[in-house]
C-alpha cells in the first residue's frame, strides 16, 4: 500500500482531490470519557459547577468537526452536510458517537475523530474541578462510506 501523503522527496503533503468523483461520504467515530461514579452522576444531573456538561460538549463537538481542517495539518477544508453527537451512559463513562457527512470528493473521517475528540475533551475540561484523573479512552472509527476506497466498518 503506497501513502499518499507523501511527494516524490517522502515529504508531506496535501493530497490533490481535483479528479476525484464527488460521492456521498459518512464517518462515525466513538470514544469514551471513563469516570467515577459521582462525577457521572453530577453530568446526568447537571450538577457539575460549570454546568450543562454534555450540551457544550455536543457544540464543541460540532464546532470540531467544522474546523478539522485548520487542526489536522493535511486534511481539505470539506463542505460538511451534518454533524451528529450522540451520548450514552456507561457504567463508569460517557460514551460519545459523532456522525460525519458531506458530499463530496474526499472522506469525512478525520471530521468524525475530530468532534469525537474535542467532546471529550470538553467533557474532561467540565469535569476537571470534581475529578482530574479522568481518562479519554478509544477514540477510534466505527465506520465510513463512501469514495473510492469504498466501504469500512470496524471488526469487533
Amino acid at each position: 500500500m503506497e501513502l499518499t501523503h507523501l511527494n516524490g522527496q517522502g515529504r508531506a503533503r496535501m493530497v490533490d482531490v481535483t479528479e476525484k468523483a464527488e460521492t456521498f461520504r459518512t464517518a462515525l467515530a466513538e470514544g469514551v470519557v471513563r469516570m467515577s461514579a459521582e462525577t457521572l452522576e453530577l453530568v446526568r444531573t447537571g450538577g457539575t459547577p460549570k454546568g450543562d456538561v454534555l450540551a457544550v460538549a455536543q457544540v464543541a463537538g460540532v464546532m470540531a468537526a467544522k474546523r478539522t481542517h485548520e487542526l489536522i495539518p493535511m486534511c481539505h477544508p470539506i463542505r460538511l452536510t451534518g454533524v451528529d453527537i450522540r451520548f450514552a451512559y456507561g457504567e463508569d463513562a460517557v460514551l460519545i458517537q459523532a456522525e460525519a457527512r458531506c458530499k463530496g470528493e474526499t472522506g469525512v473521517e478525520m471530521e468524525a475523530l475530530t468532534a469525537v475528540s474535542a467532546a471529550a475533551l470538553t467533557i474532561y475540561d467540565m469535569c476537571k474541578a470534581v475529578q482530574k484523573d479522568m481518562e479519554i479512552d478509544g477514540i477510534h472509527l466505527c465506520r465510513k462510506t463512501g469514495g473510492k476506497s469504498g466501504d469500512y466498518e470496524k471488526e469487533w
